[in-house]
């Protein structure tokens, strides 16, 4: 074999590099090795208020009163030939948090809850665009396209090859999250759960009044005026994670067991309001099809209480002064 063939054998497998000191992102991994969604916490301690706080969660309990998946997220792919679209700020585009620039559209692309690209629910209507070439996650927020019109509310584009510290994007900055996060990284695909394996962690909804009002914690880097718990309630940024002792042999079959060791591995972050409580990748273009492996109420037996809160970081109270950091 020659010293030619060996060197691309070898660099066809190696990692991307991602130029920020050598960390690596693995292929089809959003963020590089190392990343907060990315760190097993089956071992980190609870939070010294646990107990309270879950408590108080499981007194009010989860949206729609179960632990639900919703699977209407769609994340496209676009390559260097894709065609970049100028779009129309709506009212809920806010500087500086959201970035003004060209989004990737594919041809197959679809939004959170339709068929296509118009926003015609007045729901969430998510564009969720990964860019593997460029490095790029495009996530926006209240899209919608229709024909030669192109609306959109809060652009946030990621660096995947980038090393996001606690504060993301920047401390009081939103994204197409109202915790300010990425949202692709923390959504299951149907591949991924028949695998076996979920390597990272999750994202998870409660209602409004679920949610700690008027501060958030890091990685979150944003809060809500609609968030209005009390000092009990979780704030955003909240990483719960399900508990070791959770009997994983009372859920129905392998998929939600799959779910189940993931939370308990990497657990999952309080990201939005609402009150479906998990969302998951639609199979729009996976191989794998949801209808063979699990229902969205697979999981609705996981109550509050089977949960731990994990050491919260200082609090910082709420003022909407974004400051943007990094890419």
């Amino acid at each position: 074999m020659t010293l030619l063939l060996l060197l691309l054998l070898a660099c066809a497998d190696k990692p991307s590099d991602t130029g920020d000191g050598g960390a690596t992102r693995p292929a089809g991994q959003y963020f590089p090795e190392g990343s907060v969604w990315y760190q097993d916490v089956s071992a980190a301690s609870p939070d010294p208020r646990s107990d309270e706080i879950i408590a108080w969660l499981d007194s009010q309990g989860w949206g729609l009163g179960r632990f639900q998946i919703d699977f209407s997220l769609v994340v496209v792919e676009a390559d260097a030939s894709t065609e970049r679209r100028e779009f129309e700020p709506t009212e809920d585009f806010y500087r500086p948090d959201c970035d003004e620039v060209p989004v990737p559209v594919p041809a197959d692309a679809v939004i959170e809850g339709e068929s296509g690209t118009a926003c015609e629910s007045d729901g969430d209507c998510h564009l969720l665009v990964a860019d593997w070439e460029s490095g790029l996650l495009y996530e926006m927020w209240r899209a919608d396209i229709r024909g030669e019109s192109f609306r959109g509310g809060c652009l946030a584009v990621w660096h995947m090859d980038h090393s996001y510290g606690p504060d993301g994007r920047g401390d009081q900055c939103t994204s197409a999250d109202a915790a300010g996060y990425p949202i692709a990284p923390l959504t299951p695909t149907a591949d991924e759960v028949a695998s076996g394996e979920i390597g990272h962690a999750l994202r998870f909804i409660l209602p409004n009044s679920s949610i700690r009002g008027g501060e958030f914690v890091h990685p979150a880097t944003h809060s809500t005026g609609a968030a209005s718990g009390g000092p009990d309630a979780p704030p955003y940024g909240a990483h719960l994670r399900l508990r070791a002792d959770f009997d994983l042999t009372t859920l129905p079959n392998e998929a939600s067991r799959t779910v189940a060791r993931a939370l308990q591995t990497y657990g999952m972050f309080l990201a939005d309001g609402g009150n479906v409580a998990l969302t998951f990748q639609a199979d729009t273009f996976s191989t794998h099809k949801w209808a063979d492996l699990m229902e969205s109420r697979d999981l609705e037996d996981i109550r509050p209480s089977d949960f731990e809160l994990l050491e919260l970081p200082d609090s910082i109270p709420l003022t909407y002064d974004c400051v943007r950091v990094g890419p």
